[in-house]
């Protein structure tokens, strides 16, 4: 198990991340490692988080933790504004998000998947998604 040093420096995470390949799958599991250390503080992380810039995100479905490499929003509905709160960042601050979304990945043996999420994972997955993109909230 590798757990990585949480990055805080906002022009680090303002960069836009570079797609993960088949070689990134460490990262994916040494991103997915820090989540489960950090799961008391945190419901999701990406990759450029663990100062890794590539497309690659880690969230809890419940109890379990879940990887997407190069994940897309393909649909959205139902937006609504929010508080959110981040590792990387202090304190929290309002967004927009939506209650439903439809997201396409890889999954950790590099297969296209299309799935359907909503309510605070989709939220979290939405969070995630902008770190990757170089967005902060």
């Amino acid at each position: 198990m590798v757990v990585c040093k949480i990055i805080h420096d906002p022009m680090f995470l303002r960069q836009k991340s570079k797609l993960a390949t088949k070689e990134d799958i460490g990262t994916a599991e040494d991103l997915k490692d820090t989540l489960i250390a950090n799961q008391k503080t945190a419901a999701g992380l990406a990759a450029n988080m663990i100062g890794k810039s590539k497309r690659i995100i880690a969230f809890y479905v419940g109890t379990l933790p879940m990887v997407m490499l190069n994940p897309q929003i393909m649909e959205e509905s139902g937006s609504y504004q929010t508080k959110e709160g981040c590792l990387s960042l202090s304190g929290t601050r309002a967004t927009n998000r939506y209650k439903t979304i439809v997201v396409e990945y890889q999954n950790m043996s590099m297969k296209n998947q299309r799935q359907q999420f909503t309510n605070f994972i989709a939220e979290t997955i939405q969070h995630e998604i902008d770190h990757c993109n170089g967005i902060l909230i």
